[in-house]
């Protein structure tokens, strides 16, 4: 059974941090580029950040960028969200997404929520 477990979600003041987790299972990680999205109450699911399979090629959302960090672990097939200076328009839901390289198979966390008081 594939597994996405997410972790480390809570409610942080303004200004402040979080790392999120996500610990992978049942498909081959190293294939598969990693994703964080989020969703915030009445609006679409937004691509955060990404990382290659192979960790070396990150991207993030303009919103984001320069506070967010994704990074991956293959030999434990991990991936993280280091938020950092988090704002009050950070809240959201946050989702772990995988994507095979070939395939396109897609597979989807939980979401933790990451509430960011003003």
């Amino acid at each position: 059974q594939v597994q996405l477990v997410e972790s480390g979600g809570g409610l942080v003041q303004a200004g402040g941090s979080l790392r999120l987790s996500c610990a992978a299972s049942g498909f081959t990680f190293s294939n598969y580029a990693m994703r964080w999205y989020r969703q915030a109450p009445g609006k679409e699911r937004e691509l955060v950040a990404h990382s290659s399979s192979a960790g070396g090629s990150t991207n993030y959302a303009d919103s984001v960028k320069g506070r967010f960090t994704i990074s991956r672990d293959n030999a434990n097939n991990a991936v993280y969200l280091q938020m950092n200076t988090l704002k009050p328009e950070d809240t959201a839901v946050y989702y772990c997404n995988a994507r095979g390289l070939r395939t396109g198979a897609v597979y989807w966390g939980q979401g933790t929520q990451v509430t960011v008081s003003s």
